[in-house]
């Protein structure tokens, strides 16, 4: 199944590349998806996420990596992780696996995509007990692009037990985090996926 993820998430970093190179400099996108990668994505993992970044070359590495909060306190910054070296413009594609029923931990991967280099990680958070009975909510930020300055958002993953419903995260939540940092006191379980260019 990680093989199949993995052609997929090349065969989308190959198109999404050949249609984002007007963008502004030293900023990240999300990725408008073909129905065709849509579905490829879909068939292949639980959620996925796919970013568009350029960047006027100052930067060198990107590094990605999710950070685990249970009730609002943070819990792990290292459920996965990876750095890479990157030149001006490149894909970050992240997913969670879709679960088998048997396994009781949560499985991230992490690709990134740019100027004919690739790298990628599988991680896995093995205390992930009971997030799949509860309901969950994601989503990433809004806005048409966001700078690439400073440790940067990009995504989010919310579980919860609560029966009586739940809600994503704010969009302001993506645009000032220490001021909403309250809002992961709602769920159970968040991963935030973050990036870093350096």
């Amino acid at each position: 199944m990680k093989k199949i993820f993995w052609v997929v998430a090349l065969s989308v970093f190959v198109l999404s590349a050949c249609v984002n190179n007007d963008s502004q400099s030293n900023t990240i996108s999300t990725v408008e998806l073909t129905e065709r990668e849509n579905a490829l994505l879909t068939i292949t993992s639980d959620k996925s996420f796919v970013f568009d970044f350029n960047s006027n070359g100052e930067f060198k590495v990107v590094s990605v990596w999710v950070e685990k909060y249970e009730f609002g306190k943070f819990v792990n910054d290292k459920v996965s992780s990876i750095s890479t070296p990157v030149e001006e413009n490149g894909t970050i594609i992240f997913a969670t696996s879709k679960a088998d029923g048997r396994q009781k931990q949560q499985t991230f991967n992490i690709g990134i995509s740019g100027n004919g280099s690739t790298g990628s990680v599988s991680g896995f958070d093995e205390n992930a007990t009971d997030v799949d009975k509860m309901s969950s909510v994601w989503g990433d930020f809004q806005e048409e692009s966001k700078s690439i300055d400073g440790e940067v958002v990009l995504a989010s993953i919310c579980y919860s037990s609560d029966e009586s419903g739940m809600s994503s995260l704010s969009t302001d939540f993506y645009k000032d985090i220490e001021g909403h940092m309250s809002e992961l006191d709602e769920y159970d379980v968040v991963y935030l996926l973050k990036a870093q260019f350096k």
